[in-house]
């Protein structure tokens, strides 16, 4: 049976009206198991309107009582873990584990957004002058929007809507369309755990609907996460429109094994970032740069039987997974292209998992693990971001020429190096074009507290996702001189102010 999903507006579930579907598949199965309403520009503004009704009042409450409910909605996805990874794995097709660290993760920036009140502090000067002091205050944009990927469909909207949220924003919520079913499972707790109806709006689309977000005069800021493109596409046309927008778009994360390194480690490392989530991750290492010959035969003879021997299956199979399947069938037919690529271009595809098929389950969209060696920097299968599980590795004959190439790329999202020596890490670190960089690390993800954020096309605008940076964007600083009577000469003044 198909089930018909909703938008959830001021606080209820609500049918779509524009006639307009999207099918939302389970991958393992190729089946639709789900029918997904595409707002039209008449329903998204109906959901600003809402947004923009509720916000004043929710502004209005002082930072503690919003940090509150960011802590009752903390408790709340403790109870519900078990119920949202299911969710989630059933329309995303990650694993069960996978999905609830999807959830933890943003999870962890709720509990950060519990710091509200330290965060949302300004600054204050006695005496800026005669009789005069100064200060400025944090106050929000009113009604924000976030715009958010498949991947990860319960922690990059809470990255959004938290720290937006409790800055005393509105927030509009438009996640994708090939699995939405968390995000509105998140509304429901966030009206459970306090928050006023209307100011948490969840609006179900596709172009026409992130059009109608980029376009409408009353959202003042827009978080965006999804293919570099596309976030060209959201930032150019949003800035236009005189709106704060932060667009995270693709990456092509190198990982440089220095000759110095632990192989047992590499490879763990290298297995589990590469193909975790069947490799559908912002973060993924998808690029292994072994320095010297020797280390690519040593990393290549013990990696290879690793990823052959990587479980794949539906998430129903349990703990005895290691990934599952691709999102869609247009994801697998595009990953399945590129491999096909890389092979015509010449290079060695030591492990194939191009015919992985999953007995019971022939029409899901799975694909095995794929290792490439001898990759160079002109093949497809190097300059694009494959978000599939296939990791290239580019053969690098000094430390130099490995670097060069992850400096060289127009990707700057995240990169690692593996190594015993601190001085190459250390120089690695300083040198770097890259937003997050892991020393011994492979995926390295930011906790709460810090930001997120890469660097050249993996990023449009000026301030990262989560820690200090979310309440900088999502808040504008207004800034107070005051005098009071006793202190103000008679007889105006023409000329600039100065302080005396």
């Amino acid at each position: 049976m198909t089930t018909e999903l909703t938008h959830f507006i001021g606080g209820k579930h609500v049918q779509g009206t524009s006639g307009r579907y999207s099918d939302v598949f389970n991958p393992a199965t190729g089946e639709v198991q789900a029918k997904c309403p595409l707002a039209s520009a008449e329903e998204v503004r109906a959901a600003v309107e809402n947004a923009m009704a509720a916000q004043p009042a929710w502004a209005a409450q002082n930072p503690q009582r919003r940090a509150r409910v960011m802590m009752e909605f903390v408790r709340l996805l403790h109870r519900d873990m078990d119920k949202l990874a299911e969710a989630l794995s059933r329309e995303h097709g990650k694993t069960i584990p996978d999905a609830k660290g999807d959830v933890q993760r943003g999870l962890e920036v709720a509990e950060y957004c519990i710091g509200a009140p330290q965060m949302l502090k300004g600054e204050y000067t006695e005496s800026a002058g005669p009789g005069i002091d100064m200060y400025s205050m944090r106050q929000p944009l009113g009604v924000a929007a976030g715009i958010t990927p498949f991947n990860f469909p319960a922690m990059i909207p809470m990255w959004k809507f938290c720290p937006a949220l409790v800055c005393g924003n509105a927030f509009i919520l438009k996640p994708s369309e090939r699995d939405p079913s968390v995000p509105l499972m998140l509304a429901e707790l966030l009206i459970e755990a306090g928050l006023p109806e209307g100011v948490l709006n969840v609006i179900n689309g596709d172009k026409v609907a992130v059009d109608a977000i980029l376009d409408d005069p009353d959202i003042g800021g827009i978080g965006f996460v999804g293919s570099t493109p596309i976030a060209q596409y959201v930032y150019s046309r949003g800035t236009a429109s005189g709106k704060r927008v932060q667009c995270f778009g693709g990456a092509k994360n190198h990982m440089i094994v220095m000759p110095d390194a632990d192989m047992d480690q590499v490879v763990d490392a290298l297995v589990g970032s590469a193909y975790g989530a069947a490799g559908e991750r912002c973060m993924a290492v998808s690029v292994a740069v072994p320095v010297g010959d020797d280390t690519a035969d040593r990393m290549i003879d013990k990696l290879a039987p690793r990823v052959e021997s990587l479980k794949i299956g539906p998430y129903t199979a349990g703990n005895d997974v290691d990934f599952g399947p691709l999102v869609t069938r247009e994801a697998h037919n595009r990953v399945k292209g590129l491999i096909d690529s890389g092979v015509e271009q010449g290079a060695k595809l030591v492990v194939d998992g191009r015919d992985f098929k999953m007995q019971g389950y022939e029409d899901g969209n799975f694909i095995g693990g794929c290792l490439f060696d001898n990759v160079t920097t002109d093949m497809e299968i190097y300059k694009q971001e494959i978000f599939g599980p296939v990791l290239s590795t580019v053969r690098a004959s000094s430390y130099e020429e490995a670097i060069g190439m992850a400096i060289d790329h127009e990707y700057g999202n995240g990169t690692a190096i593996f190594t015993r020596d601190g001085d190459t890490a250390r120089d690695f670190a300083a040198r770097i074009n890259i937003g997050m960089v892991g020393i011994n690390v492979p995926i390295p993800v930011p906790l709460a507290y810090h930001t997120f954020g890469g660097w050249k096309k993996s990023v449009f605008g000026d301030l990262n996702q989560h820690g200090p940076d979310a309440f900088r964007f999502y808040t504008r600083t207004k800034t107070v001189t005051a005098r009071w009577p006793s202190g103000v000469k008679e007889g105006a003044d023409f000329s600039i102010p100065v302080m005396e």
